[in-house]
């Protein structure tokens, strides 16, 4: 349950767009006020403490389970939520001098959105959040229209996209699958399946695969795989099939998750968004030069915010910036 909270709460990605990594110049930016610098724009201690305490309590729990009581080991959740809160705002920063370079702006409406947000939002902390943060309500307003300033580029780079996705490229399917290894054991299997052996009894004894029973996309099976399972019709049992290494057999328990079917387009058109993005986003990140306050953001510790749980940056956002 541990690993599944942990999982969870890993899934969790704020304004994260794109997939793209940026290199850090390191010991080079010493300012006290200043967390990193992207070319000559810099991003405050303020709103990285902002971004640090919301990420702390989004990532912080899943599933009731305080993951920050629990020993990790070589593994350290604060360090990977602080690492996730300056990749979430170098991408804001970089996002917000690219829509300058194409000329875009707030509109008065957007600014007015951003000013009450930001009224909402600091109304809601408490005097040790406020303290730590050390922000007052300008601050909150200029971290609110740095974030709609970047999702208003990332809607304007990706409104071109092919919305339509058929049921076939998004098909989810539910099967059972056997895994194995070794020739010898799968020739075993398929013989077996060949004699009318339940499949799910076959599977308990010899698979290999995490699980036995499993929902699966499209690109998620070696294609190989894909190209016989989601030709199976309900209750249809595949050949053997060799494919990653090994074998596999494919029992079809539904050829049509209807709903999760209608979920994954969504994803796809996400999926199709980011592409789009990325395509733009990188020509600016390959010539930005990126420089990180190291001794800054060593000295900040998530345990120092233990009386902090304010995580309602984004919520707020989103009240006041609903999609049409």
């Amino acid at each position: 349950m541990l690993a599944a909270a942990l999982c969870a709460a890993m899934l969790l990605t704020g304004c994260r767009i794109g997939d793209t990594q940026v290199v850090w110049k390191t010991n080079k930016l010493n300012n006290h006020r200043y967390v990193f610098q992207v070319n000559d724009r810099t991003c405050d201690v303020k709103q990285a403490k902002l971004y640090l305490c919301n990420y702390r309590n989004l990532y912080g729990s899943a599933y009731g389970i305080d993951l920050w009581s629990y020993d990790y080991n070589e593994s350290s959740l604060e360090q990977y939520v602080k690492d996730i809160t300056i990749q979430e705002l170098s991408r804001i920063v970089c996002m917000d001098m690219l829509a300058e370079q194409m000329d875009m702006s707030l509109t008065e409406e957007e600014q007015e959105c951003c000013e009450q947000a930001a009224s909402e939002y600091y109304a809601s902390l408490s005097e040790e959040e406020r303290s730590f943060m050390d922000v007052r309500e300008r601050d909150i307003q200029n971290a609110y229209r740095d974030y709609a300033l970047a999702q208003k580029l990332y809607r304007s780079l990706t409104e071109n996209i092919d919305e339509e996705v058929s049921d076939d490229e998004a098909r989810v399917i539910r099967v059972q699958q056997i895994y194995v290894t070794d020739a010898d054991t799968a020739q075993l299997i398929k013989e077996k399946l060949a004699n009318g052996d339940d499949f799910a009894a076959v599977a308990s004894t010899y698979n290999k695969a995490s699980e036995i029973e499993t929902v699966v996309a499209r690109d998620e099976f070696p294609q190989e795989v894909e190209n016989i399972a989601f030709n199976l019709d309900n209750g249809a049992i595949s050949d053997m099939i060799e494919a990653n290494g090994g074998y596999y057999f494919i029992k079809c328990l539904n050829k049509l998750e209807e709903q999760l079917t209608e979920d994954n387009k969504e994803n796809i058109r996400q999926k199709r968004r980011m592409e789009l993005f990325d395509h733009e986003y990188q020509d600016f990140i390959d010539q930005a030069t990126f420089t990180m306050n190291d001794s800054l953001w060593d000295d900040i510790h998530l345990e120092e915010t233990e009386g902090i749980t304010t995580d309602s940056f984004f919520r707020v956002y989103d009240k006041y910036f609903k999609e049409e």
